[in-house]
């Protein structure tokens, strides 16, 4: 039988200021563990901890720019676009455009604050 999910649960962020993070599916709001999905509301400026995580990381912008840093290169993701970020891989998510951004992140399995590794706030 289909599961409706009437409303997000609002999650902390992470980061330099505060972000709106709605998960509809995950650990918290739907207790599911193979994936999470989240919309994501971003202030501009807003920068967070790098992070190392153990699951893949989708992300569909929906608008603004969202800013992907790696240990190789920096992506600007814009409105219509998307990305993938791999387990395993150092990655530091960030809007530094006025505007901020709207996105759309899926993980596989779903985030858990016990396999994203992020960098210690002062790194």
């Amino acid at each position: 039988m289909p599961t409706k999910i009437f409303q997000p649960t609002i999650i902390e962020s992470a980061g330099n200021k505060p972000k709106r993070i709605e998960e509809f599916f995950g650990q918290v709001n739907s207790k599911t563990t193979a994936l999470s999905m989240a919309k994501m509301t971003s202030p501009g400026g807003w920068l967070e901890p790098g992070q190392r995580p153990e699951f893949d990381e989708y992300t569909l912008v929906l608008k603004g720019m969202l800013r992907v840093e790696s240990e190789n290169d920096t992506v600007d993701v814009k409105a219509g676009e998307a990305i993938v970020c791999n387990a395993g891989e150092w990655v530091r998510y960030s809007t530094p455009e006025a505007d901020g951004a709207e996105y759309i992140a899926v993980c596989l399995p779903a985030f858990g604050m016990d396999t994203v590794h992020r960098d210690d706030e002062s790194s």
